[in-house]
């Protein structure tokens, strides 16, 4: 099925998708930013796909996309990597975060699904390295990508040039940043309380101090085997 669907996609759309891969029976096909509505109009309305239905819009954050999070040997000994090294994100000073755009850092992912032929299809934008964080909005074309984008604007800091409402959905609308941003600490940059002189709900600077919890190693040796030896005598 994915290799008829990338024939017939290669052949109508040319050079407009840039790549495809075809894993674990699923295709995934790339489109720029400037052929992101165009592309994704063609594949709603020809008649060889009618994705009619839009299933998901996501955002992804390519900062350290292959790198290990942690060690997983030898646990007990030198711990976690990224709460141990302070390279995974929350473990840094906010003044001292990455700020620079990395090349083809961060994507917008939609899936489709076309129940007249039974296909699903993925397609991926990366937004521009430079300038603004902006890809073209996909509501004109499908209508549930509405709060899909919101919430990628809100987690990701995605731009959607053309959303008529692009405004933060799951955190407050005075929020600072963008949760999902591997460069964003995971203890925030502010906390809320309620301040009884003022009588009203104020921000200030995070109080908290970030927790590294290191998991439990359970061992074979004799002291778990005694204790297993026992449940199985009670039961």
């Amino acid at each position: 099925m994915n290799d008829s669907l990338e024939k017939k996609l290669k052949s109508h759309f040319g050079d407009l998708i840039t790549s495809f891969v075809s894993q674990h029976g699923e295709l995934t096909c790339e489109v720029t930013p400037e052929n992101w509505q165009h592309v994704c109009k063609q594949l709603r309305d020809d008649a060889q796909f009618s994705f009619a239905q839009l299933i998901d819009l996501c955002g992804i954050d390519y900062l350290t996309f292959g790198e290990a999070e942690w060690q997983t040997d030898g646990v007990s000994s030198t711990g976690f990597s990224r709460g141990i090294s302070a390279k995974g994100p929350g473990r840094f000073s906010w003044e001292e975060r990455k700020t620079e755009l990395m090349p083809r850092r961060f994507a917008v992912v939609i899936h489709l699904l076309s129940i007249e032929h039974n296909m699903r299809l993925r397609v991926k934008c990366f937004a521009p390295d430079t300038g603004v964080l902006a890809v073209p909005t996909l509501i004109k074309i499908w209508s549930v990508a509405d709060w899909f984008e919101r919430e990628a604007f809100d987690l990701f800091g995605i731009i959607f040039v053309g959303h008529p409402d692009l405004r933060r959905i799951l955190t407050d609308y005075g929020f600072i940043g963008h949760p999902f941003r591997k460069d964003f600490p995971l203890i925030g940059n502010v906390e809320v309380k309620y301040d009884e002189e003022k009588g009203r709900v104020i921000y200030q600077p995070v109080t908290i101090e970030p927790r590294v919890t290191i998991p439990k190693t359970i061992r074979k040796d004799a002291r778990y085997a005694e204790n297993q030896e026992q449940l199985e005598e009670d039961s």
